[in-house]
């Protein structure tokens, strides 16, 4: 099981400890919280189609920027506990590079017992956020 945790990029691999370290789902679910206040605020100008995250039950935005050939993203949702999905996201993928993320596969949700707590749609709707992160980064990529 610590295979998995040592092939992921260092901050993924901390808040995937962090999480594994909050046994009862309410710890979870306050770790999501925690994370969902640390984002940035999302501009209103780009809550735009074209950023909106696909199959998602509640409005959830992304964006994806190159910085010296690392990606930065924005995120920002309207549900509490899905913009936490996007927080963790944001910071666990700050700072890798494009094809970095594209190697990502979501298995890592499984080791913080997330996917546990959350409910289906919105184990889901992390999937799909996950998923649209990682168009993003190759669109940011190919604009540059």
């Amino acid at each position: 099981m610590s295979s998995t945790l040592d092939s992921l990029p260092p901050a993924l691999a901390k808040i995937v400890q962090r999480f594994q370290r909050a046994s009862e789902p309410k710890r979870r679910y306050e770790q999501l919280i925690w994370y969902a206040q640390k984002l940035n605020e999302f501009p209103e100008a780009d809550k735009l189609p074209e950023n909106k995250v696909p199959g998602c039950v509640s409005q959830v935005y992304i964006t994806a920027a190159l910085d010296d050939g690392k990606v930065v993203f924005q995120g920002d949702s309207d549900s509490q506990l899905t913009k936490g999905l996007v927080g963790l996201l944001v910071e666990g993928l700050h700072g890798l590079t494009p094809s970095e993320i594209v190697q990502l596969t979501p298995d890592f949700i499984q080791e913080t017992g997330l996917n546990v707590s959350l409910t289906p749609s919105r184990a889901n709707g992390f999937y799909n956020i996950f998923k649209t992160m990682q168009k993003k980064a190759l669109e940011s990529k190919i604009g540059h």
